[in-house]
């Protein structure tokens, strides 16, 4: 497999996940502070919307089981097709309407659309990697390429919307007189113009980022259909016949590996969720850290861009299973920030918190094809069983996912967040701190537990391999 199939197919994947950062990053705080929607709306918005993603995930894995060859593949089409609704999608899940009674179902109706569409992306796409090579370098190589552009593709994101939409969060009455009192809203302060006007700056910067990021979109599906030749089956016999799709996800439902593996990075990837989703929240509400939030997301994720390289170095020397260890760092230096929020600690919080979201995002889908090839060899003479493995995995980790966003908006509602204000109530702030500090250390502890039972070794990659190989 070329270098260039490598980064082309890389490159695919990274628009997805620009546009995805910006969501998790953004779109709550967004919510609360522009379109001015109570928290518990907004947390309705984001668990609504991320299981709409998840239940489309198994029906896009039906559909696209079903579907035939054609002369770009049978997984390209799908990417094609859902790419131009997307985007239309994206941008309007950022626009604030003029009228404010219909804001909740306006919102509700293009996350979930925006959600939808993007699984039918991600699925035939992460499923690509077993449709480029035969071999498991290749794939592990095609995998990390893949995690070192998303990843980029993340800090981009996070980096355009952050920088863009920078000025929307700066409150004049807040910064100059920090000592007013909590019941003091942009609705106080004559000189703030009211963000949950449609034409106010902070709704236009939205919009900006939110084109812009479109146009991301363009450029990176061009790049993938361009440089990615998609190959057939090649362990599949012509008499094989495909996997029904009902039967096959019952047979990966008991398929011992992948439920050890889904169940553990179900709770890390949830853990890695809140922080994303609670950050900027945390920096600007509870940390003090208003003016440098757009900064320490951009540390965190060129954290995560230069050592997904060393992860993929590491799992290949001393195996994937060690490499777990690494999402653990984030845990001691969190719960420092937490209780001890300063400037400097806050930037090498977001360092450590980096190199973990790399190996947390690396390790799944590099450990995801060992697990498909385990199955193929366990049950050889049935094929189509990729996407079903692909779908079920996404679709427990975006509801899971969905589960812990819509629980910490309503835990806001729950403890009082109001948007505007200069300084939360101490219950809020507590939240946040947990939110950001135990909540998700509980669960990455919980997921690396798991783990340990997780039964694919190195040596038995290495059977599985020539077992495969054998029988091609």
């Amino acid at each position: 497999l070329s270098m260039c199939s490598k980064l082309c197919y890389a490159i695919g994947g990274a628009p997805n996940q620009v546009a995805g950062s910006a969501a998790s990053f953004f779109l709550q705080i967004y919510l609360l502070d522009i379109a001015h929607i109570t928290p518990f709306h907004a947390s309705l918005v984001l668990f609504i919307g991320k299981a709409s993603g998840a239940v489309t995930d198994p029906v896009a894995g039906f559909f696209i089981s079903k579907s035939r060859w054609t002369k770009i593949g049978r997984l390209m089409p799908w990417v094609l097709a859902c790419t131009p609704f997307t985007i239309v999608s994206y941008f309007f899940m950022w626009y604030l309407p003029p009228f404010v009674s219909g804001r909740v179902a306006w919102y509700l109706t293009f996350h979930c659309l925006f959600q939808a569409l993007t699984t039918l992306f991600q699925v035939p796409y992460s499923a690509l990697t077993m449709f480029l090579s035969t071999d498991q370098k290749d794939r592990d190589s095609a995998t990390a390429y893949r995690m070192t552009m998303e990843v980029l593709g993340t800090l981009i994101g996070a980096a355009l919307q952050g920088q863009i939409v920078a000025s929307a969060h700066v409150s004049p009455h807040c910064t100059v007189n920090p000592s007013l009192n909590t019941t003091d809203s942009w609705h106080d302060t004559p000189s703030s113009p009211d963000p949950s006007d449609p034409l106010s700056h902070q709704a236009k910067v939205y919009m900006i980022a939110a084109g812009v990021i479109a146009g991301v979109y363009l450029l990176g599906i061009v790049v993938l259909f361009l440089g990615v030749k998609e190959r057939d089956d090649p362990y599949a016999l012509n008499s094989d016949r495909a996997i029904p799709f009902c039967k096959g996800l019952a047979l990966t439902m008991k398929h011992g590996p992948y439920v050890k593996l889904t169940a553990s990075f179900l709770l890390i990837s949830t853990a890695v969720q809140l922080e994303q989703g609670n950050f900027v929240l945390f920096c600007t509400h509870a940390a003090g850290l208003r003016n440098h939030f757009q900064y320490l997301v951009v540390t965190i994720l060129v954290s995560a861009v230069v050592s997904v390289p060393f992860w993929q170095k590491f799992l290949q020397r001393f195996g994937k299973k060690c490499a777990a260890c690494g999402i653990s760092w984030m845990i001691p230096f969190a719960v420092m920030l937490v209780t001890i929020p300063n400037l400097i600690l806050a930037y090498f919080v977001a360092f450590i918190s980096g190199l973990s979201i790399a190996a947390s995002l690396l390790l799944p889908w590099s450990m995801l094809p060992d697990v498909v090839d385990n199955f193929r060899l366990q049950n050889p003479h049935g094929k189509g069983h990729e996407t079903i493995f692909y779908s079920s995995y996404v679709f427990f980790t975006k509801m899971s996912a969905g589960i812990g966003l819509g629980i910490s908006a309503a835990g806001l509602e729950f403890t009082g967040y109001k948007p505007g204000i200069c300084r939360q109530s101490d219950d809020v702030i507590l939240t946040l701190k947990l939110l950001i500090g135990a909540v998700p250390a509980i669960l990455i502890l919980l997921g690396l537990f798991i783990l340990l039972f997780y039964p694919i070794t190195e040596e038995s990659r290495k059977e599985t391999k020539l077992a495969l190989e054998e029988l091609r």
